[in-house]
């Protein structure tokens, strides 16, 4: 079984960058397709991207297409999201989750590990 745990959130002004981890531990990650997704207050969880773990595809939320790139390091058994032009609209908590397939999947209940989520806010 893995575990993830998230960093990198905190606050930042509109138009600024933050990069997000998600450290593995318990089985190396490269097995997992992994995801990111957020929760503002709320809100329901939704989907921002994933990447697949075989081939290494990735796929964006719309409102973040252009803006955010999801990437891993198997090396580091860490995956990351790069989140360039923020906006207030991006504030939420973001977690990452992992589930072992290929299959491009867009819903939180398909994943099957979370990590607990880092906060990332957005001031305007």
């Amino acid at each position: 079984q893995v575990q993830l745990v998230e960093s990198g959130g905190g606050l930042v002004q509109a138009g600024g960058s933050l990069r997000l981890s998600c450290a593995a531990s318990g089985r190396t990650l490269s097995i997992y397709t992994v995801a990111w997704f957020r929760q503002a207050p709320g809100l329901a969880r939704e989907f921002v991207a994933t990447i697949i773990r075989s081939s290494g595809n990735t796929y964006y939320a719309d409102s973040v297409k252009g803006r955010f790139t999801i990437s891993r390091d198997n090396d580091k058994n860490t995956v990351y999201l790069q989140m360039n032009n923020l906006k207030p609209d991006d504030t939420a908590v973001y977690y990452c989750a992992a589930r072992p397939s290929d299959a491009v999947l867009r819903g939180p209940s398909q994943y099957s590990y979370w990590g607990q989520g880092t906060q990332v806010t957005v001031s305007s």
